[in-house]
């Protein structure tokens, strides 16, 4: 890949991130109520996910998708249900209190692998992804160059783009804490709402 071809990749890959999805809202939510040093894991987690979607479209799963409209529509049904049930267990959460440290009341809810586990599961819960980078990415390989060094140079960028914009999200959500502290349940109920509306409408969506 030349290098205007790479610089031209990595502003798509900017413009991608910077759409709204799940992976964003939950490192603001995650930012908000675990603080930016734990919420590393969560981004950690969605990078991860991302990278193994880009994977999987490169070694062919996105055209499998396509073509399978049973396998499409299992995954998406799957990734629905778990954007639902993460969108009611934030409604749930108990509001943000003064210290973002001293808010959960579970130690379980602040464990690495947990938050690590959660960003991985929203970023691999939309199949639609999974078919946007398979029709993305092809655009900027190179035919006959080793897979491997594609998947290194596409999916090492993309994580990279992907990893500093929601760090920057979640460092955000630390500036806000005053005004969440005041509106917390507001917070919580507004993010689980947008995670059960983004779940919704996955459900909605067809291959096309």
């Amino acid at each position: 890949m030349s290098l205007e071809t790479w610089l031209v990749y990595c502003a798509a890959a900017l413009g991608l991130s910077l759409t709204p999805g799940p992976n964003g809202l939950l490192a603001l939510t995650h930012g908000m109520r675990f603080g930016l040093g734990r919420t590393v894991f969560t981004v950690l987690g969605g990078v991860c996910g991302f990278t193994l979607l880009i994977a999987a479209s490169l070694a062919g799963l996105g055209a499998l998708l396509a073509a399978s409209e049973q396998a499409f529509t299992l995954a998406k049904w799957a990734g629905a249900a778990y954007l639902v049930y993460l969108g009611i267990r934030t409604w749930q959460a108990p509001p943000p209190a003064a210290g973002l440290a001293a808010q959960v009341t579970d130690p379980g809810e602040r464990r690495a692998g947990r938050l690590f586990r959660q960003g991985l599961l929203v970023a691999l819960s939309n199949p639609k992804a999974l078919l946007f980078f398979a029709a993305f990415l092809p655009q900027f390989m190179t035919p006959g160059a080793s897979l491997l060094a594609q998947l290194a140079v596409l999916g090492g960028t993309f994580a990279a783009v992907e990893l500093l914009f929601e760090l920057v999200l979640a460092g955000m959500a630390q500036r806000v804490a005053p005004w969440i502290v005041r509106k917390g349940r507001l917070f919580n109920r507004a993010a689980g709402v947008a995670f059960v509306g983004i779940g919704a409408a996955l459900a909605t969506t067809s291959r096309n």
